[in-house]
């Protein structure tokens, strides 16, 4: 992963056959980047992969073995490399010349011989416009799945998909019209952003994807981007971890907050709806089940329908609540979940 330019001093790849200019763009940017050099093509496909991995590069064009367009190409179908920005330096000016290098996936050019204060501007417009990226895909990753922001990027579309093995959560937490009332807007939110923020990470760590928040409910899933034996386990070790996460923050928080987590499995119709702020949901019945499932369970534990249950393994101890009529599905029986050893 390559890190934000935010965090540290940006790194630079710079690319020449030539010693003599190697030195110069070395001399021009070491006190503004972190600077990595490379004499030839095969190297600098090396030290691109390598870390700290290279923010941006400065490219050669004209060089033996490999040229920089060559370069370029096998960078641009690595995904680990792909979206660097690549800058061409040559003394080459036809257009025919330019337009080869964008078609093979450059960013710019910049002709030899170089002006100092022009490569030094061009590197901070792209740095920035790459910084920016960065901070689109980030977002993108909380809203959408992985697979479906490929799909929007390679098709321009998404297709609705039935998931047959799926697990879905939803969390609420108790008496929040009560606390809602008695924080300011301000607090609130913050509350709400850093519990949250925290319930996003946990979630990213073990792979399951957050679906959406409305108002005190979370809700999340897993086995929507592969089929997986073990998207039962994953969804509710989250669980326990949002649990374990709140009480151990509401030992030295002023506000306490106590949830109660519904699990149900099954399959569900995932899309995104909308056309101008369209947004990733996931409809049907297993989805209604796990929402009713969440009512009826019980403070700051994990309640899980039978269905869930027959698909979690060893480690594990469960404890019937009975039957409990669902709005919408009837009676169902659920049960308490915890891990086993506890």
């Amino acid at each position: 992963m390559i890190l934000d330019t935010h965090d540290r001093r940006a790194v630079i790849l710079a690319v020449d056959d030539s010693v003599e200019n190697l030195q110069i763009l070395a001399s021009l940017l070491k006190d503004l980047y972190i600077v990595k050099i490379a004499k030839s093509g095969a190297k600098a496909i090396e030290l691109a992969n390598q870390e700290p991995y290279p923010d941006l590069i400065l490219l050669d064009v004209v060089m033996p073995e490999m040229n920089g367009f060559m370069v370029c190409e096998i960078l641009k179908k690595d995904p680990l490399t792909q979206k660097i920005p690549i800058i061409f330096i040559t003394s080459l000016n036809e257009v025919a010349d330019e337009t080869t290098g964008l078609q093979k996936g450059g960013t710019d050019f910049i002709t030899k011989p170089i002006n100092p204060d022009i490569v030094k501007a061009r590197i901070n417009v792209h740095l920035a416009l790459q910084s920016e990226r960065r901070k689109s895909d980030t977002l993108l990753k909380v809203l959408l799945p992985d697979a479906v922001i490929t799909d929007l990027i390679l098709e321009g579309s998404h297709k609705p998909k039935i998931h047959k093995h799926v697990s879905i959560m939803f969390c609420d937490f108790i008496d929040f019209t009560g606390i809602s009332t008695q924080l300011s807007p301000e607090l609130l939110i913050g509350e709400l952003t850093d519990i949250y923020g925290h319930f996003d990470e946990l979630c990213e760590k073990q792979g399951v994807t957050r679906i959406k928040t409305i108002g005190d409910s979370y809700m999340a899933a897993t086995g929507l981007n592969t089929d997986t034996d073990d998207h039962a386990s994953k969804l509710v070790n989250v669980a326990f971890d949002f649990i374990a996460y709140l009480n151990e923050r509401n030992k030295d928080s002023a506000q306490k907050w106590r949830c109660r987590i519904g699990i149900n499995s099954g399959s569900v119709i995932a899309g995104i709806i909308g056309k101008t702020r369209f947004v990733y949901d996931i409809i049907g019945a297993d989805v209604n089940i796990a929402a009713r499932v969440q009512a009826a369970g019980r403070n700051m534990a994990v309640t899980i329908t039978d269905a869930t249950r027959r698909l979690l393994g060893k480690g594990y101890v469960f404890e019937s609540i009975g039957m409990n009529q669902l709005k919408g599905t009837g009676e169902m029986e659920l049960y308490v979940v915890e891990r086993s050893g506890r």
